[in-house]
């Protein structure tokens, strides 16, 4: 696996894949710096060796149109302040405009090019316009994992047109190497903490992962389709009735592989869908009828903590209640707490998926995992056990 690491980048023009598809408010201000913040590493190892740094991303779905609401002017400001470098800025990607900024750009410098999607080109993996990407650098840096899964122009068709000279960027070999702990090296016991609100979304994942982990724990909306496979009572909780026989297969290639499958016993129960509801603890399996669990009780957060300090290394991806809501944060809370604690025990926690990061982020989670990942939907193809075509394009 090659990394930036393998390359001296003097005198050289490094043509990145970065991802600032970040979040603006009204004014055009960028509310979430995470995303640029985690491209830093990349662009200053470039900088501090002599190079000059050619920084390409998408921002939203213009669709090939040039919106200037979408246009990537608007984090100029904001990323040279994180970079601590005056950011330049072309107003296209491709073409005579782009090229001639490109050459001008002088060693220590950082040139921002503007809206990939601005260009149909870009999304469709058309090959003439990843040739002419690859005219604006010598190397190429793939360091946008949010967008590893796309097999886009500049994320996967642009690398072969750099034959030895591409690399990953620092955080995207961190996302492969973290994705590997839990996968592939992790020490055992290795405990996956599944929640969300459908099983229908984590099918593949689950199935991927029984191979791999000892433990696994299964929260959130999710829990109900079990509880209800295996005869509960779920009152009017969130179930999916056509796929409780998959349920029940999972419960069963779990037994055979001998992995340890823990469902909630206990749920807050609440008589509306609102943080005023009233609320009641109740055993998983006898939610009456009116009422709904939507958050994990007290005896299933014991039981799941003594899981989760058991365990060596720990993969989360999802919510274990309705966290959204004050009355019922409680149980996704006492996972991050249980994790920060297991985490301080030595083990090797990994938290992605949109939703745990984005509780990870609002209560403060973020210092206390080993690592958070930065990309949702290329997480989860990652945990499904797909190759992702933007990685596949560096190994070649």
């Amino acid at each position: 696996m090659k990394t930036l690491e393998d390359f001296n980048f003097e005198n050289k023009k490094a043509l990145i894949r970065v991802d600032f598809n970040v979040p603006l408010d009204a004014e055009f201000n960028v509310t979430d710096t995470t995303r640029i913040e985690a491209a830093k590493p990349s662009i200053i190892k470039v900088l501090e060796d002599g190079g000059s740094a050619v920084l390409m991303s998408h921002l939203g779905r213009p669709k090939g149109e040039r919106n200037p609401d979408f246009s990537l002017e608007h984090i100029c400001k904001t990323a040279s302040e994180i970079l601590g470098v005056q950011i330049k800025f072309v107003s296209d990607c491709v073409g005579e405009i782009a090229e001639t900024a490109v050459a001008n750009l002088q060693a220590g410098e950082v040139l921002l090019l503007e809206n990939l999607r601005f260009h149909t080109a870009e999304v469709s993996g058309d090959s003439g316009f990843a040739e002419q990407l690859s005219k604006l650098g010598d190397i190429y840096i793939n360091d946008a994992f949010g967008t590893a899964h796309r097999a886009h122009a500049s994320t996967t068709v642009v690398a072969k047109f750099f034959e030895e000279n591409k690399c990953f960027g620092h955080l995207l070999a961190q996302e492969i190497e973290s994705i590997g702990k839990v996968m592939e090296t992790g020490e055992k016991p290795v405990l996956a903490i599944l929640g969300g609100a459908k099983v229908s979304s984590k099918i593949t994942i689950i199935e991927n992962i029984l191979d791999k982990v000892d433990h696994l724990i299964i929260g959130g909306g999710m829990t109900y389709t079990f509880i209800k496979a295996q005869g509960g009572q779920v009152g009017n909780s969130i179930c999916e009735d056509d796929k409780m026989d998959l349920a029940l297969n999972i419960l069963r290639k779990a037994e055979d592989k001998g992995v340890q499958i823990h469902l909630p016993v206990d749920v807050i129960a609440a008589d509306d869908f609102s943080n005023d509801a009233n609320t009641q603890v109740v055993d998983v399996d006898k939610i009456m009828n009116g009422w709904q669990g939507l958050d994990a009780g007290p005896k299933t957060l014991e039981n799941f903590k003594e899981v989760v300090l058991k365990s060596k290394t720990i993969l989360w991806n999802g919510p274990i209640g309705v966290f959204e809501m004050a009355n019922f944060a409680k149980g996704t809370i006492s996972i991050g707490n249980f994790i920060d604690e297991a985490t301080l025990n030595g083990a090797f926690s990994l938290v992605g998926g949109g939703d745990s990061v984005a509780a990870v982020k609002q209560f403060g989670f973020e210092d206390k995992v080993s690592y958070v990942s930065t990309g949702g939907g290329a997480m989860l193809e990652s945990l499904e056990g797909k190759t992702l075509p933007g990685i596949a394009a560096i190994v070649k």
